[in-house]
């Protein structure tokens, strides 16, 4: 038996190669078969497949020299193989990119949530994969040597690196041009390389703004009139992936809005589209002062939204939560908690969007004076569990996918699945108008739902969301939303109804919210208040 000194011991060059190789080999599934369906093998892409592999494994060579050396090389490697493991296996399963945005969800993810998306094969993947690895590289005998013979090494690395990815492109240089302009979205699922991208590029732009820092103002002049005599009272629901397409509002076959369509004075949106196709990135967007159809969520942060505005102007603002968080929105608001049975009476499996109504009446009559919004944030559609999203009662449409794993399900039943949850959204939709029609004679009531983002459920072999909005497919982008005015609203039914189909974005949400409590303020746009001409006259500013 040999002793420790006298073991085989591996230089950091070939350990960074052979790690690299194994990367590229085993982590790198959702990326080939999707190249593969851009360049099928059978139509003369086979050899342009075999450079794409050369090119991957040249360049996380590179990268991997020159991060590593004699004392981060165990290190940096056994945090790598875990971390490109998970990535791995999201990437697998669900055919979703890992970028800074999709980070950044992952890392506001709560407790509840992430349970949702844990399984038996995430943790093969994890073991096998990544702990695996990690521990031989663990016991792993390298090679000591000085400072100078290292860095000889690493230059001899990325020579050869660099070498292999220009021989890996010089004979297909058409299908690279082909490769980086029209088919982008291929790039993210390069593994390790663009989740390592990701994590630089999350924290670089985090790290960039101080959540300490004061906010500015925004809309310190907004009033309301005083002749403004009546009061209003809005719920403004926030639906969490919640398709325009799976409302029968819409159009849909199946009937998923029983409660909705019993209501006259609703009105659908069948275009309304997200700014984003995450959460992190949408929420913030409803409510910033809107720059275009995207925003800077960092940038956002760092001033005051919707809700401070509407305070300004003296209206009572709630925030009830029943999913991860407001991001940020509710920063300065009143903000209840609805995740868990302390507070949510109607708990059971997990906590259910219907008890954020509980006690809502109190807190109602408790307001003696001006105008009240309380925003109920759902948990909705939220994936890839949609079959714990709603009470046994409510699976109408059978069979259902029971688990978390949408590759172990048929197309048939994951939809099957997500639309008894639309149904459920439906029942509390119904419910949270019958709460406001109960204060039709003492306000202008008036209800505004707009889900976060859609969901893909398997379409072109996509899953859940967060692709980037140059490549996001309409699933992900649609969302649905809904607006019903009770008998004392002052709005002309007909003039909200034409606006209907229009294409309308979360960039109106701001206007649209400004407009249904009739705020006067510099700020206000009227093209973009989805009730514009349809509140009353305009006032001497311009205001509804």
């Amino acid at each position: 038996m040999l002793t420790p000194d006298r073991r085989r011991r591996f230089g950091i060059g070939p350990v960074v190669a052979v790690s690299a190789l194994a990367l590229v080999s085993f982590f790198n599934v959702a990326f080939f078969v999707n190249t593969a369906r851009s360049y099928p093998p059978l139509q003369g892409n086979i050899g342009f497949l075999l450079s794409l592999a050369v090119l991957l494994c040249a360049l996380s060579t590179l990268l991997l020299a020159l991060a590593c050396n004699r004392y981060t090389v165990k290190p940096l490697l056994m945090l790598l193989f875990p971390a490109a493991a998970t990535a791995a296996y999201f990437m697998d399963s669900y055919n979703v990119i890992i970028d800074s945005q999709m980070l950044g969800n992952a890392l506001q993810t709560n407790l509840a949530e992430a349970s949702d998306l844990f399984s038996a094969r995430l943790l093969l993947y994890i073991v096998f994969l990544g702990l695996l690895p990690a521990a031989v590289i663990y016991r792993l005998p390298l090679v000591t040597a000085p400072i100078w013979e290292g860095l000889r090494s690493t230059a001899r690395v990325t020579l050869l690196s660099v070498t292999a990815m220009g021989l890996a492109i010089a004979p297909f240089s058409a299908q690279y041009a082909s490769f980086f302009r029209e088919h982008k979205v291929l790039r993210y699922y390069a593994n390790p390389v663009s989740p390592l991208y990701a994590v630089g590029a999350h924290f670089s732009k985090r790290h960039a703004v101080d959540p300490d820092l004061p906010r500015t103002v925004l809309g310190s002049d907004a009033t309301i009139a005083a002749n403004d005599r009546e009061r209003e009272l809005v719920i403004m629901v926030v639906g969490e992936t919640a398709r325009a397409d799976r409302f029968s509002l819409n159009g849909y076959a199946r009937k998923t809005n029983p409660e909705l369509e019993k209501f006259e004075s609703l009105v659908s949106f069948s275009a309304m589209q997200s700014c984003a196709t995450s959460t992190a990135v949408s929420l913030p967007c409803m409510f910033a002062l809107p720059d275009g159809e995207s925003v800077d969520v960092d940038a956002f942060h760092r001033s005051e939204n919707l809700l401070d505005v509407l305070k300004h102007a003296g209206v009572t603002v709630l925030w009830r939560d029943n999913n991860s968080d407001s991001k940020g929105v509710a920063r300065d608001i009143a903000f209840e908690d609805f995740r868990g049975p302390d507070r949510n009476p109607d708990c059971d499996t997990e906590c259910r969007d219907p008890g954020m109504l509980a006690g809502l009446d109190r807190f109602v009559d408790g307001v003696k004076a001006g105008d009240i919004l309380i925003v109920l944030h759902q948990m909705g559609n939220h994936g890839p569990a949609y079959a714990r999203r709603y009470p046994p009662a409510f699976e109408v449409f059978r069979p259902v996918c029971d688990s978390n794993q949408l590759e172990q399900c048929s197309l048939e039943e994951i939809n099957n699945s997500y639309d008894n949850a639309i149904r459920y959204t439906d029942y509390f939709l119904g419910k949270t108008i019958e709460f406001l029609r109960s204060y039709d004679t003492r306000f202008e009531t008036a209800l505004f739902y707009i889900s976060d983002h859609g969901e893909s459920l398997g379409e072109r072999g996509l899953y859940l969301h967060g692709l980037p909005n140059l490549v996001a497919p309409a699933e992900q982008r649609e969302v649905a939303s809904v607006m019903w005015f009770g008998d004392n609203f002052k709005a002309d039914r007909g003039k909200v109804s034409a606006h209907s189909a229009d294409r309308l974005t979360h960039a109106n949400v701001f206007h649209t919210v400004l407009g249904m409590f009739e705020v006067h303020t510099g700020i206000y746009r009227k093209e973009l208040d989805i009730l514009k001409g349809a509140r009353g006259q305009p006032g001497p500013d311009g205001m509804l």
